[in-house]
C-alpha cells in the first residue's frame, strides 16, 4: 500500500466508526501534523501482522512506525546497474549529441504536418520526423515493408549496440542468451493495421497483406531486434500508453537484478502521427489546435496551454549490471538507481486531482533506488502541456519534495512534441545528458506560469545545473504512472 512508504513520516492507523465494514484510515504525520489521510479499506486481521490487534480484532491501536534509518543504495556489482549505451530517432535527428544540443538551444521540432494531406483536420501540425534515414540498419526490402514504428526501433536500438560497443562482431562472441530486448510501444504498428482495415474494407480480405498482423503488433519491435543482432534473453514487450518506456526500463533492471541477464536493451517506440493516429487524439479532444504558430503550442505550465502535441520517435538505453560493464571495459555513462510502477485507478484520461497515484509512485521509486527525498535535484518531468495533467503532477512534485528550493524541473515535450510509448525513453536520454553535460535544456514557451507553480522550470533559457540525482516522470492513459531515477555514476 503507497500510504505504507512514507519513510520520513509517522503512519498512523485507525479503525473508522463504520466498524461493520472494517474500513480503516491511515493518517500521515509530519512531526504532530496531520498532512494526509488515505482510505484503505477493509484490512483482514491477521494475528502475525504488524499491526497490533485485539484478539477479536474489534479494534486497531494505533502504532508510530519505527524508527527508519537512512537508505541505503545498492551495492553489489551484479545488481548495479548501469547505462553503457544510449540509442535514439527524434524530430531532431539519430545522433544523441545534436538531439541534446538542439533541446539546449530552445529549438522547437514541431511544424506543420506534410507526411499526409492534413487539411480538413482541426489540428494540422506534430512533432513529425522527417529525412529519416535507415541506411546502414535495415535492408531495402524489410525498410520498404517495415511500419515506421519498427523502422524507429531498429536503428535506435542498433545505435545504442553500437554507443556501448556492442556491434555485431562483438556480439557473437557473447553469451548472446544473456542479453534481451524490451523496447515497447504504446500503439504498435498503427500505419499497418490502419492500412490493413482500409485493404479490407475497400478491396475484401483476400487482398490484406500477410505482414498485417505481424507489423501491426505491440512486441514486434523487441522481437525483430532480437532476430537481426542474435540476443536470445527475455524478450517482450510492455504497452502502458505513454508510460511504456520506463515501465521497460523498470521491467528490465529487474530481469538484471534476479540475474536474469547481463544487458538488457529497453525502450520505447511509437509512430502516430498519421490521419488515425492524429485523428483519434483529436477525438479524445487531447491534442493543441494552435495551428497558426505550431512551434509555440507545447507549454508545459504555461496558463494558455490548450493540449499536447503529437510527436513521435525511438529511445532506447543499454542497461548493463556493473559487473559485466566492468569485466567487458564498458565505457560508463550513468547510473540507473532505481523505479517504481504505480496505477491511478481512478480514470482513462484524467490524472487524480489529489496526485496520489504520482506521489506515491515517485516515493516507491525513491525507495528503489535507496534515494533519499532530499537527493533530488533534478526532474525531467511527464509535462505534456494539457490543463489538468500539468498541475497535477507538480503538485504531486511537491507532495513528495516538501522543499522543492533546489529541484530544477523542465519540460523536454515542450520541444519534442508528445512521443507517447517512446517518450519515456527521450526523456531518459535527456535525462542522462543532463547528467553528464551540467546542463538543463529549457522548458520553452514558458510566458505566463500558472501560481501553483513554483519550482523552477528553466524557463525559456538552458540552465547550467549539477544533477546529484534526477528523476524523469511518464505518465498514460488508463492512469499508469512511472518514474526511473538516474545518477552519475560513482565506482
Amino acid at each position: 500500500m503507497s500510504g505504507f512508504a512514507c519513510a520520513s513520516s509517522c503512519g498512523l492507523i485507525f479503525k473508522s466508526k463504520e466498524s461493520e465494514r472494517n474500513v480503516v484510515s491511515l493518517f500521515q504525520y509530519d512531526g504532530l501534523r496531520a498532512v494526509e489521510s488515505i482510505r484503505l479499506g477493509a484490512i483482514r486481521c491477521d494475528p502475525k501482522s504488524s499491526i497490533s490487534t485485539s484478539a477479536k480484532c474489534g479494534r486497531i491501536k494505533a502504532m508510530a512506525s519505527p524508527t527508519v534509518s537512512a537508505p541505503k543504495r545498492e551495492k553489489d556489482p551484479k545488481k548495479r546497474i548501469v547505462i553503457t549505451g544510449m540509442g535514439l530517432v527524434s524530430v531532431f535527428g539519430n545522433d544523441i549529441d545534436m538531439f541534446y544540443n538542439k533541446l539546449l538551444e530552445g529549438v522547437s521540432g514541431i511544424s506543420p504536418i506534410d507526411r499526409f494531406d492534413a487539411s480538413e483536420f482541426s489540428v494540422r501540425f506534430a512533432g513529425q520526423i522527417r529525412n529519416f534515414s535507415s541506411k546502414g540498419y535495415i535492408d531495402g526490402k524489410n525498410d520498404r515493408r517495415l511500419d515506421d514504428c519498427w523502422r524507429y526501433c531498429l536503428v535506435a536500438g542498433k545505435r545504442a549496440l553500437e554507443d556501448a560497443s556492442l556491434g555485431q562482431e562483438v556480439l557473437e562472441t557473447m553469451d548472446r542468451t544473456r542479453i534481451g530486448v524490451l523496447v515497447g510501444s504504446g500503439m504498435g504498428g498503427i500505419t499497418a493495421f490502419s492500412n490493413g482495415v482500409e485493404a479490407l474494407i475497400q478491396k475484401g480480405y483476400k487482398k490484406i497483406t500477410p505482414f498485417f498482423i505481424p507489423y501491426s503488433i505491440t512486441n514486434m519491435g523487441s522481437a525483430l531486434l532480437a532476430i537481426d543482432t542474435g540476443l536470445m534473453g527475455p524478450n517482450y514487450s510492455i504497452s502502458t500508453a505513454c508510460a511504456t518506456a520506463n515501465y521497460c526500463f523498470y521491467a528490465a533492471a529487474n530481469h538484471i537484478r534476479r540475474g536474469e541477464a547481463d544487458i538488457m536493451v529497453a525502450g520505447g517506440t511509437e509512430a502516430a502521427v498519421i490521419p488515425t493516429g492524429v485523428g483519434g487524439f483529436i477525438a479524445c479532444r487531447a491534442l493543441s489546435q494552435r495551428n497558426d504558430e505550431p512551434e509555440r503550442a507545447s507549454r508545459p505550465w504555461d496558463k494558455d496551454r490548450d493540449g499536447f502535441v503529437i510527436g513521435e520517435g525511438s529511445g532506447v538505453l543499454i542497461m548493463e549490471s556493473l559487473e559485466h560493464a566492468t569485466k567487458r571495459g564498458a565505457n560508463i555513462i550513468a547510473e540507473y538507481l532505481g523505479g517504481a510502477v504505480t496505477c491511478d485507478a481512478h480514470h482513462m484520461t484524467d490524472p487524480r486531482s489529489d496526485g496520489l497515484g504520482v506521489s506515491s509512485c515517485i516515493i516507491k521509486s525513491l525507495e528503489d533506488a535507496g534515494v533519499a527525498p532530499e537527493e533530488v535535484n533534478y526532474v525531467n518531468a511527464h509535462a505534456t502541456s494539457t490543463l489538468a495533467g500539468d498541475l497535477a503532477e507538480v503538485n504531486a512534485i511537491k507532495k513528495v519534495f516538501k522543499n522543492t528550493s533546489e529541484i530544477k524541473m523542465n519540460g523536454t515535450k515542450s520541444m519534442t512534441g508528445h512521443g507517447l510509448g517512446a517518450a519515456g525513453g527521450l526523456e531518459a536520454i535527456a535525462t542522462i545528458k543532463a547528467i553528464t553535460t551540467g546542463w538543463l535544456h529549457p522548458t520553452i514557451n514558458q510566458h505566463n506560469l500558472e501560481p501553483e507553480v513554483t519550482i523552477d522550470t528553466v524557463p525559456n533559457v538552458k540552465k547550467q545545473h549539477e544533477v546529484n540525482v534526477g528523476i524523469s516522470n511518464s505518465f498514460g492513459f488508463g492512469g499508469h504512472n512511472s518514474v526511473v531515477a538516474f545518477a552519475p555514476f560513482k565506482p
